[in-house]
């Protein structure tokens, strides 16, 4: 598994990466590690995001803190 430091440089990146995005680059590269880098453009911001939540679930799990999951409230008539 990753260690901590890792997680957390990778987040940044990613997130520097989603600013761009949103910004107006055209694509940005994000360093996955020993595996290399992946391109990420407007039309996938989506799977950047996936990313940036995965990376975060990683570090609360190695940190010790939990992250909480979305909570839906349902109103009946």
């Amino acid at each position: 598994m990753t260690d901590l430091t890792t997680l957390q440089t990778r987040l940044a990146e990613a997130e520097e990466a989603q600013h761009q995005l949103m910004m107006g680059a055209k694509e940005v590269s994000v360093s996955i590690g020993n595996y290399g880098s992946t391109t990420y453009a407007q039309a996938n911001a989506e799977k950047l995001e996936q990313y940036i939540e995965k990376l975060k679930s990683q570090i609360a799990r190695l940190s010790g803190t939990a992250r909480r999951g979305v909570i839906k409230v349902v109103f009946d008539e």
